[in-house]
């Protein structure tokens, strides 16, 4: 039962609200959605979902429906007079400069840095921790909104070559690219259609691995259920049609691939999940030479009977330890 005190505060709340912002809600008249006929049948039983229409992000009817409740939104925005001292005050808060921390890659030390108010941090690289830091990768300049983000960033073992990952407007899609470090310019690699994947050098810096889907059909990028992801190794500055296919489970469209190559470049191990089960299995290849590595010798199974969650923490040798 709800106290006297609680009743009270909830009034005295709602009489604080202005008379005018009340009218002005009330008032809103929000445009039409239309309702369709979809629906799927589910084990014999029948599933209506009249706006799966709207899932199709392209179509010039979806973009006129983002149009007009935007508008809507906007308008009622614009009408608050309190926006723009809260917009001052934010602005005031979040405009200080914010660093990470450093990590190192032979005599180089790469390290992101947002001056305030950059929609996103722009990633250094200098020799020493003294200073004479300079721009490596500045995501702001890949849009004109600053709605281009990084989504994978590694460095090859030897300090020359970034791998990175970008994706627009918060879509889990990515582009995988490669940047000369010395010279800062973009290599001729595009990887495309990766999505839920890092990126994991060999020793040798010549190439790493990653994950992804198979190109979907035109104008479904965005509808499609993604199954079937495959694990592949790319080498620099070569097309991607080239890559060479590691692990994939047709027999198992809803498993999921993942590669981090150990430390000393001897194994690369592939953490192999389904769905959001927490729970995975944990696969390996003996790279034999690090510096030359065979990534086609055998995927060994280490665990395979999804009992628990394991995570690859280091190896000595030939002894994994992971955490459980």
């Amino acid at each position: 039962m709800r106290s006297a005190s609680a009743v009270f505060l909830a009034a005295l709340a709602l009489a604080t609200v202005p008379a005018r912002v009340i009218a002005q809600t009330t008032a809103i008249k929000y445009p039409e959605t239309r309702k369709s006929d979809q629906a799927d049948s589910y084990h014999g039983v029948s599933i209506a979902d009249p706006y799966r229409w709207l899932e199709d992000t392209d179509s010039p009817e979806t973009r006129a429906w983002v149009e007009a409740q935007n508008r809507v939104t906007f308008e009622y925005l614009a009408s608050v007079p309190e926006r723009d001292a809260i917009k001052e005050r934010l602005t005031a808060l979040w405009n200080f400069q914010k660093y990470g921390v450093p990590f190192r890659r032979k005599d180089l030390y790469f390290s992101f840095k947002n001056t305030g108010l950059q929609n996103q941090s722009v990633l250094y690289v200098q020799r020493t921790l003294k200073g004479g830091a300079r721009v490596l990768l500045d995501p702001n300049t890949l849009s004109a909104d600053g709605t281009v983000a990084l989504s994978a960033v590694n460095v090859s073992p030897d300090g020359k070559l970034l791998g990175y990952g970008i994706s627009t407007s918060g879509s889990d899609w990515q582009e995988f690219r490669v940047r000369n470090v010395g010279s800062g310019e973009d290599l001729s690699d595009q990887i495309k259609w990766v999505k839920f994947s890092g990126l994991a050098w060999t020793r040798d810096s010549k190439g790493f691995f990653y994950s992804r889907y198979d190109e979907p059909k035109e104008g479904t990028s965005m509808l499609a259920v993604n199954k079937n992801q495959k694990l592949y190794y790319h080498r620099v500055v070569t097309p991607q049609s080239r890559d060479e296919l590691i692990s994939e489970r047709p027999d198992e469209p809803d498993w999921g691939f993942s590669a981090t190559v150990s430390d000393d470049g001897q194994f690369v191990i592939i953490n192999v999940s389904k769905g959001t089960d927490t729970r995975n299995r944990l696969y390996f290849i003996d790279l034999d030479l690090p510096n030359s590595p065979k990534i086609t010798n055998p995927v060994v199974k280490l665990l395979d009977d999804l009992d628990a969650s394991y995570s690859f923490v280091d190896n000595v040798g030939n002894t994994f330890f992971l955490l459980t």
